[in-house]
């Protein structure tokens, strides 16, 4: 979000001060700057895509770890105290970069 302030997009500022140690929630506002991105920003684009990417990546290895675990320990409890399995899949589907995904259509 600050690289794209720093690349004259605006952002708004309660997105460029949130608590960065929560999950980011979806941004309608900062959904239409990415559109216009899309559309307008064809070096940023590619960035954003690259990040899609990385995104795509890491729930590809959510799953294969998923797998792994449960192959190797079942549904016991898993470390940490979490229920194992079961917290693992329910994070299947999180993406990190909700606001890319949010927009694939728009563009």
């Amino acid at each position: 979000m600050r690289f794209l302030a720093h690349e004259g997009h605006e952002i708004p500022t309660a997105v460029l001060e949130r608590d960065f140690s929560l999950v980011a929630a979806p941004s309608s506002a900062v959904q239409k700057v990415l559109i216009d991105v899309y559309r307008n920003d064809p070096l940023v684009s590619d960035i954003c895509e690259a990040l899609v990417d990385i995104d795509t990546s890491l729930q590809q290895w959510r799953y294969r770890h998923v797998k792994m675990v449960e192959r190797t320990i079942g549904s016991k409890m898993g470390t940490g105290g979490s229920s194992g399995v079961g917290y693992l899949q329910s994070t299947l589907f999180k993406p990190v970069f909700p606001d890319l995904w949010a927009i694939r259509s728009e563009f």
